[in-house]
């Protein structure tokens, strides 16, 4: 095992959902194809244009921050961050430096450095031979740029923080935080050690998915330690991913901050959060929905349901909202059906909510695979498919079948249940007749089980099912064979 310990920071930026752009009222339309519509002097840095501050965008940032317990900064101004690309008309890019809008919190068990706003580059394609396109649509898109402290020691670990940030992002409505499309990037910054002094870093830029942000880290990680065992030393620099090598490539030497001539933008105003009423952090907290790691918790504990289940019903939120509003009524069924043979009781509500688990996670999530929709399932008759379960009406079998056709033509599952011949047979009279039936048949098995082989028992039960198409419930079949040949 090698002596050298990984130190990574994670910088990610995530494209904000607002009606327009970070400085102008130019369109924010991430799906939009056509290249330069959605532009205007002001994101073109036309001679003369004056930017103005999204509200909305800056109100993303401070609900973020209020999420991961940051501290809200009262004053804070925007910076030109000086550097010349083609992806930047203006020669610089507006961004915060000395005063970001959200400093410290916690993500996941990763503390944060700082959370704040800059503007978006254009979009260039390089792909054209000797030539390259710019796209400006992108241009002056609202950007937040999260920074976490250099805490994070493994890539599986980088991978988890970047999974639950963009669940953040989706749950707040900030960001929908797409990484296949660009909209949420992580870059890690990567050294290793053998001491507690940290290596020369290297930055590692746009990990687009979950699996590369792992895959390049660890790369990075095994190619500075064999490049130190070796005797040699890493430079600092940018490098970037490439998904077909499967390897990290030299881009350009790593610049600092100094090199960018930081200084605040003359063109915007100075920000003083607390006069603006909309801004205020009372308000905002009213606003915050549950948060997903509280979801988490609360479906554990309310539902009884697994951790995968949980994280399932979190990443996807219509699922989840369809387990809630299915586990609901179960509870209701049960309680407001005094007829039925079933007690309420909180044991009971969680079988009926496993059940519903079940079903949901296995099941339905397989019917739903092709059109990502809930069909013509709806959760009251969900509900009631589970409470049939639950009074032995159906078998598990059954109950699958009653799905499907709930899943592709909708209707009540008692119903579906009568005019498909699959209500469960639990009459102890008309099931003895079969049992005794199958006692004469099979002397020999029964022979067996008299002399403690109980596998026998199972091979009788089985002819029984058989012998009502499936239709018998095999819990009072079970009862009926013991009391017969006990006698």
């Amino acid at each position: 095992m090698s002596e050298y310990k990984a130190t990574i920071g994670l910088e990610v930026h995530a494209e904000l959902k607002t009606r327009t752009k970070m400085f102008c009222d130019s369109v924010n339309d991430p799906e939009e194809k056509t290249p330069n519509v959605n532009i205007c002097p002001v994101c073109m840095a036309h001679p003369g244009t004056l930017p103005v501050i999204n509200k909305e965008a800056v109100k993303h940032v401070l609900k973020v921050g209020l999420s991961v317990g940051g501290t809200l900064a009262d004053f804070t101004e925007f910076d030109r961050k000086n550097y010349f690309y083609p992806d930047i008309p203006k020669g610089y890019q507006i961004s915060q430096y000395k005063y970001p809008l959200v400093s410290g919190g916690t993500l996941n068990g990763v503390k944060l450095t700082r959370i704040h706003l800059e503007e978006d580059t254009a979009r260039s394609s390089h792909d054209k031979g000797e030539y390259s396109l710019v796209d400006f649509n992108r241009a002056g898109i609202p950007l937040m740029e999260l920074v976490t402290e250099p805490v994070v020691k493994h890539a599986e670990e980088a991978s988890a923080f970047a999974r639950e940030l963009q669940l953040l992002l989706r749950t707040l409505g900030a960001s929908d935080a797409n990484m296949e499309k660009g909209e949420m990037r992580v870059e890690a910054n990567v050294s290793v050690s053998k001491t507690s002094t940290f290596g020369t870093k290297v930055e590692v830029k746009n990990l687009n998915s979950f699996r590369t942000v792992e895959r390049a880290i660890a790369f990075e990680i095994d190619r500075q330690t064999k490049s130190l065992e070796r005797g040699e030393k890493v430079i600092q620099e940018t490098r970037g991913w490439d998904e077909g090598k499967q390897i990290t490539f030299s881009q350009r030497l790593k610049e600092e901050s100094h090199d960018y001539r930081y200084f605040p933008d003359p063109d915007l105003p100075k920000l003083k959060i607390s006069e603006i009423k909309e801004l205020g952090e009372a308000r905002l907290r009213k606003e915050l929905p549950e948060l997903p790691w509280e979801k988490r918790e609360r479906l554990i504990r309310e539902f009884g349901i697994k951790q995968s289940s949980a994280e399932m019903f979190i990443q996807d939120q219509q699922l989840g909202i369809f387990f809630e509003t299915v586990a609901k009524n179960i509870a209701g069924l049960i309680r407001d059906n005094p007829s039925s043979h079933l007690q309420q009781s909180a044991s009971m509500d969680k079988k009926g909510f496993a059940l519903a688990e079940n079903y949901i996670t296995s099941d339905l999530v397989g019917l739903m695979k092709e059109s990502g929709s809930l069909g013509s399932i709806v959760a009251d008759n969900f509900a009631m498919l589970i409470k049939m379960l639950l009074e032995s009406k159906i078998s598990s079998r059954g109950a699958k079948e009653i799905l499907s056709v709930m899943y592709q033509k909708g209707g009540s599952p008692d119903i579906i249940a009568l005019s498909h011949n699959l209500l469960q047979k639990s009459d102890e009279g008309e099931l003895t007749e079969i049992v005794k039936k199958i006692i004469a048949e099979h002397q020999n098995i029964v022979a067996e089980y008299k002399q403690g082989k109980i596998t026998s028992l199972q091979f009788l039960i089985g002819h029984g099912m058989r012998a009502t198409k499936g239709s018998a419930n095999p819990e009072v079949l079970k009862k009926l064979f013991i009391e017969m040949l006990g006698k």
